[in-house]
Order: C-alpha cells, then sequence, then structure tokens
C-alpha cells in the first residue's frame, strides 16, 4: 500500500471485459469504489458479468481496457507485480479447489510457509485458530474427501484468512453445495462481516445480502445498474430492470 494512503480500498474505474473480438461484452464500462469494511453483495442474472467483475479485481480475468486500484496501487499497469497484490486478495470459489493429495492443514500452511516465508509452526498456529473458528478444528489431519461439501467450503475459506488478507473474494460460494450445507458457510462469512472484514460477494443469496451486506450493486449487461444500501435496492430499486429482477426471484 503506498504510504499515508487514505483512498478507497478498491476503486474500479470503466473497465471493459471483452470476448471474441468484441463481440462478446462480458463488462461494458464498470466502474465502483470500495471503502474498508464494506460488505459488498453483487446480485444480477447469469451472464450478467458478476464474476468477471470479482475476478477482474485480482486480475484473473484481465480487463480489456479500464483501470483497477487496490491499495492505492493501479494493479492493471504492467510493471506491477500482481502476485504480491494477490496475497493481500483472499479468494474464495464455487469450488473448493482444495489439493486432494494433502491434509487440511497442509492445504492451508502452504501458502503462508510459501508466499509469506512463515514458519512451518506458526502456520500451523495460525490454521488451527482458524479452523477453530469454523468450528472444524477436529478435522486438521482429514483429507478433502473426507469432508462435506459445506465443510470443505468453511475449510477455503479459512485457508484464504492464513494469508491475513485486507478483502474478500466471494464468487458464488454457495452455489455448489447441498442447500442444508449453504447455512453454515454463510454463518462463517456472517461472523466475519461483524469482525469488520472488507468483503465482496456474488451471491444468489437475497436473505444473506439483505441481512449482512452495506451495499448491494446490481448488474445486467456488463454494467452496474444499481448500486446502494440493501434497503434502497430491494424495498425501493430505482431502475425498471432491477425491479423486474428482484420481482422473480423475492
Amino acid at each position: 500500500m503506498k504510504d499515508n494512503y487514505t483512498g478507497p480500498l478498491i476503486k474500479v474505474d470503466n473497465i471493459k471485459k471483452h470476448y471474441k473480438g468484441g463481440k462478446i461484452k462480458a463488462l461494458n464500462g464498470a466502474s465502483l469504489e470500495v471503502n474498508k469494511g464494506e460488505v459488498v453483495v453483487i446480485i444480477g442474472p447469469s451472464g450478467s458479468g458478476k464474476s468477471t467483475m470479482l475476478r477482474s479485481l485480482n486480475l484473473l480475468e484481465v480487463p480489456t481496457e479500464g483501470h483497477i486500484i487496490f491499495e492505492g496501487v493501479d494493479i492493471t499497469d504492467k510493471k506491477v507485480d500482481i502476485n504480491i497484490h494477490r496475497q493481500k486478495m483472499g479468494m474464495v470459489f464455487q469450488h473448493f479447489n482444495l489439493f486432494p493429495h494433502m491434509t487440511i492443514i497442509d492445504n492451508m500452511t502452504i501458502g503462508p510457509v510459501k508466499l509469506l516465508k512463515m514458519s512451518k509452526e506458526d502456520a500451523e498456529k495460525r490454521a488451527l485458530e482458524l479452523l477453530d473458528r469454523v468450528n472444524l478444528k477436529d478435522r486438521a489431519k482429514s483429507y478433502p474427501n473426507q469432508l462435506s461439501g459445506g465443510q470443505k467450503q468453511r475449510v477455503a475459506i479459512a485457508r484464504a484468512l492464513c494469508m491475513n488478507p485486507d478483502v474478500m473474494l466471494f464468487d458464488e460460494p454457495t452455489s455448489a453445495l447441498d442447500p442444508e450445507m449453504v447455512g453454515e458457510v454463510l454463518n462463517v462469512m456472517k461472523d466475519l462481516a461483524k469482525q469488520g472484514m472488507t468483503m465482496l460477494v456474488v451471491t444468489h443469496e437475497m436473505g444473506f445480502a439483505r441481512e449482512v451486506a452495506t451495499r448491494v450493486i446490481f448488474m445486467d449487461q456488463g454494467t452496474i445498474i444499481e448500486d446502494g444500501t440493501p434497503s434502497e435496492v430491494f424495498d425501493n430499486p430505482k431502475s425498471e430492470r432491477t425491479k423486474e429482477f428482484l420481482s422473480k426471484i423475492i
């Protein structure tokens, strides 16, 4: 982070992501600011650009145009070492991306040991604290295939937290789970929000968005149509497109 930087944690400036020579416009001029401690939930129909937006924030998708400023640094500048900034962004996907041949504790400590140069002992201590937070300390020596989907996703969240990120990005973290496992993952995310973690969450869980978000963003056709508090967006949407979308899902 730049010294004495006091601006937004993340600033997205008019990003576009085009495929097939511009025929497909996954993002078409989206701008956004996120301040420290905010929980921003991104909603919208399939294909609206939500996941592309989230994945652009750590350059898993490289924008065709526009800039992404993270902690005062333009990470779209080719001279910037994106891996340094990725270490400060925890990312949790639909599928858990755990290494199947490694125990849970080894899955969690590999990043801090290799990238943060933490000692194995310190990394394991931190991992066990985080497993305790997600009620899975007793599964530290288990392998991923011995865990349920909900447990794997809670491990994935704890693993991301092992890197001490400044922001957590969640890309539909509950969409691959059986319905009865969704609540256990959302509860972990609610606790994180209460503790002040900055979060951006792409989700279809409208109850979570209403209860936990400080802001809700509605996207459609690669642009941000609406951006407001949960009550503004859910109870008094300004855009007809937002009203139409919400009428079908709430």
